[in-house]
């Protein structure tokens, strides 16, 4: 007994040891409390502090903090928790909804909802416009625009407009619509009807068969596959690209020639994976293969970086060279120049090797052998029902604009761009969203007909007011470790001086768009932002901002990408891969003064499609005292160096003399003539020339080309090619198209100069934070910033202009088959093909009902 007691003692002492242990550490966890206030908060080292928001702690925190809590005893004495009533939330709770924090002090609450509530630091970071009173009346959250983390990254509102798209969207005006979408498109399907037809009679006679007995294989191919120009890796590629969608798309390339996309019929050898479009079977039994030209050299010289403000560099015996980013040179492996038709109009493989051995090319289907027979036929007698043959012209009372001529006083929804003699193109049409909010539809269209660009002033007023601040856009795009996307910490930029690529980190590149950056010699570091985020991830990465854009856009039956009645490319079945539209983001610095060089410029280019460009935000960057010095002499050593790589001896002997006109021409901004000018009159010039920049809401200066101008802008180009610079800031050696190589940008000089050569002039305007512009299709056009600027773009395909889309597609597939800008991306002949099956399916089921006619036998759309 006395050995129990004494043992239970010593139990009983240990325990009291163990419990006043216990007791002195909660006591200096109390005082710790008491000292701090709040839990020591730990960052991850790769999101910034400086916004305000709660930070995830790492994952070694959280350990660390669950061992010690599952050593530490429970606290009998422990305060419970609130009870989180309605008069709690709305009343008492401090937490902040943008940064999910309660101990920054005072709060302002929303009185409509009754529920969010923002602190004043966050009010002053990301809300700075906003007064108390206005958070008070309705917070960001009531207004659809809250810029936290939470609402950035929700897709609620995306997802709600794809369901809105099965709901009728244009006040009962599909069938207008339709009829006309009918036609305008039944001329370019008539079109490849005939030269389907030719083939079919080519195919016929070589048979010695009428084209009622002719039978034409149906083609083969995996639903899983879509076959590209580089060949048999396309089902991996495509396996990668979507593992987890079925991609029904019945359409190849002219793999080995033309890049130019077969959507129908096409000439195939059973032997090897060689396709054939009939486009360059019409060429090669002509004699003129024109399609698919010979890959060319394309490498520039490298440069020091003296090079680039006027230093002249010494003769190397060995000069490095280099392809340029976007080069792929191609290697055939068969030769064009042996390749020929047979008499009968058979073409073989030109392809040579153990297994093909010059098999005939068999002609094939991917519809089937008359479907597009039956397709014009189906269209032509709905034209005839809806008596549609004699309304293709737009008549002239859609336009209510003044007749400038008659009355020059009056500007109402008019801008005035150019100033050609004799001309009555000179103005713009230019809407304000917010005077209209239903948008006078047969007015755009008839501006829109003749190939004019349309400006729309204001449409972001027409949204709920979502930042497009780059930081914001930043918060909302950037991912932390711990999830399953990348940081994205660094981004892909150009740099306008020697239009090279260059990585960057993505803070420092927001820093830099909004207080300016400088080189070595503070010469303007002007950056572009490349492909940021990629505009397939635009939607799922940014989908408040996808929303809010699709929201901004006016003349939704062209630009809505979801389901635009008179946009082309969302006629594409919904399982189909289709062609990247957008939208697009374009980041990049700017400054107003034309600088000579190294300018933020999109050069001068021609899409392939339509496009709409809104300036969603500017930032204007003051140039200090230093910098506009060092502007002034750099700009006279440019000068300099321009005379000398200009006039004399080139590397190989030949001079650049001829090049020049003997009247006058153009380098970067400096007019030559029998002798230079100096920089004093060509500052003076400028200034002369027009007043820019000046507004508060300017932000980018663009020049547009008219369609008719186009063949005299290209002459001029090919003439004055060698005055401009391009990568590594070298003149150029080449050209191959003046236009679609985006190697060259014209100055006012240049402009001048063009019109007193050769009489053309572009509209000139200048985006204004807000303006929505509308680019037709075939209408090159350049642009460049006069601030930091962030537009997002959509392409979108019209029926109006699918004739320039026609054009432009032939003249992409007779580039090099390593241009960049030869491979068939839009697919505008497939377009057409399932857009006009939609329209005839949707006008029978109106006009006739749905048991009336039907075409499930025929169409290959769902």
């Amino acid at each position: 007994m006395d050995e129990l007691r004494s043992k239970i003692k010593v139990d009983n002492d240990a325990a009291q040891e163990h419990k006043s242990k216990h007791n002195h550490v909660d006591e200096k966890d109390d005082f710790f409390k008491q000292k701090v206030g709040r839990k020591r908060k730990t960052f991850n080292k790769d999101e910034e502090v400086s916004d305000g928001e709660s930070q995830m702690p790492s994952q070694s925190t959280t350990q660390r903090r669950s061992l010690r809590n599952a050593h530490r005893p429970s606290n009998k004495n422990e305060i419970p928790k609130v009870k989180r009533t309605v008069k709690f939330t709305e009343e008492e709770c401090l937490m902040c909804h943008q940064c999910q924090r309660n101990d920054k002090g005072e709060v302002v609450r929303c009185r409509s909802c009754k529920r969010k509530r923002y602190c004043l630091f966050c009010l002053k970071n990301w809300y700075p416009e906003w007064k108390n009173d206005d958070v008070a009346e309705a917070c960001p959250v009531c207004r659809g625009n809250c810029n936290c983390k939470a609402c950035l990254r929700s897709d609620e509102l995306i997802k709600k407009m794809k369901k809105e798209v099965e709901e009728k969207r244009y006040g009962g005006n599909e069938v207008e619509l339709s009829k006309y979408m009918l036609i305008r498109i039944l001329p370019y399907v008539r079109q490849l009807n005939e030269e389907q037809m030719i083939e079919l009679g080519i195919e016929a006679k070589r048979q010695g068969l009428s084209l009622s007995e002719l039978n034409i294989e149906k083609a083969e191919y995996s639903q899983m596959e879509r076959v590209y120009w580089f060949g048999f890796v396309s089902f991996i590629l495509v396996s990668q690209l979507y593992p987890y969608c079925l991609v029904v798309d019945l359409m190849l390339c002219c793999s080995d020639n033309c890049k130019t996309s077969i959507f129908d019929y096409h000439r195939s050898c059973r032997k090897c994976s060689f396709d054939l479009c009939l486009t360059c079977c019409h060429e090669l039994r002509d004699g003129q293969l024109l399609g698919g030209a010979d890959p060319v050299e394309l490498e520039f010289i490298k440069c020091s970086p003296e090079y680039l403000h006027g230093v002249k560099e010494k003769k190397k015996e060995s000069e490095i060279h280099e392809l340029p980013a976007d080069a792929e040179p191609k290697n055939r492996g068969w030769s064009r120049s042996e390749w020929r038709a047979e008499s009968d109009g058979s073409i073989p493989c030109p392809k040579v090797n153990d297994e093909c051995c010059h098999s005939f090319l068999e002609l094939k289907s991917i519809f089937g052998q008359a479907f597009i027979s039956e397709l014009v036929y189906k269209a032509e007698e709905l034209a005839k029902a809806y008596k549609l043959e004699d309304t293709i012209e737009t008549p002239d009372n859609w336009c209510s604009c003044p007749k400038i001529s008659r009355n020059p006083d009056v500007r109402n929804n008019m801008r005035k761009a150019a100033s050609r003699e004799d001309s009555s193109d000179n103005w713009l049409y230019c809407p304000i969203a917010e005077d209209s909010r239903s948008f006078d539809l047969k007015h755009f269209q008839w501006h829109w007909n003749k190939g004019e660009p349309v400006i729309v002033s204001n449409v972001l007023e027409c949204t709920s007011g979502l930042s497009w601040e780059p930081l914001v856009m930043w918060r909302a795009f950037r991912q932390i470790t711990n999830t399953k996307h990348g940081q994205h910490l660094d981004v892909k930029v150009i740099d306008c001086l020697d239009w090279c690529e260059g990585e960057i980190n993505i803070h420092q590149f927001f820093t830099g768009y909004t207080n300016g950056r400088y080189d070595w010699l503070n010469w303007p570091q002007i950056l572009k932002l490349k492909d940021w985020p990629p505009s397939n991830l635009f939607e799922e990465r940014l989908p408040r901002h996808c929303a809010e854009f699709i929201s901004s856009l006016p003349y939704k039956e062209y630009t809505d990408p979801l389901k635009g009645a008179l946009n082309l490319a969302v006629k594409l079945p919904r399982k189909c891969l289709k062609p990247d539209m957008g939208p697009k983001t374009y980041v990049a610095y700017g400054v107003a003064q034309e600088l000579g060089r190294g300018n933020s410029v999109t050069k001068l280019h021609c899409d392939m499609s339509d496009a709409v460009n809104v300036l969603t935000h500017i930032s204007k960057v003051e140039l200090e005292h230093k910098n506009l010095v060092a502007i002034d002499k750099l700009k006279l050593k440019h000068l300099e160096q321009d005379k000398r790589e200009l006039i004399r001896d080139d590397q190989e002997g030949e001079t650049n003399i001829g090049v020049l006109s003997n009247s006058s021409s153009t380098v970067d901004g400096l007019s030559y003539g029998p002798e230079l000018k100096d920089v004093e009159n060509v500052k003076m010039n400028q200034e002369n020339s027009m007043s820019i920049a000046e507004d508060a809401s300017d932000g980018a200066l663009w020049d547009i080309f008219r369609r008719q101008d186009v063949p005299k802008l290209q002459e001029y180009l090919k003439k004055h090619f060698r005055e401009f610079r391009h990568v590594h800031c070298r003149p150029l050696n080449q050209v191959i198209h003046p236009i679609h190589d985006q190697t060259m940008y014209l100055t006012f000089e240049h402009k001048m100069i063009l019109k007193e050569e050769y009489g053309i002039e572009p509209w000139t305007f200048v985006q204004k934070l807000g303006d929505a512009v509308f680019i037709p299709t075939g209408c090159p056009h350049q642009v460049r910033n006069l601030k930091s600027c962030t537009k997002v773009a959509l392409d979108f395909v019209s029926p109006e202009n699918l004739g320039e889309c026609f054009r432009l597609a032939e003249e992409f597939r007779t580039l090099p088959i390593n241009h960049k800008s030869s491979e068939d991306k839009l697919e505008v002949k497939k377009m057409i093909v399932h857009a006009m099956d939609n329209v005839v399916k949707n006008l029978y089921k109106i006009r006739y009902g749905e048991t009336k006619v039907s075409l499930e036998n025929v169409s290959v759309t769902d």
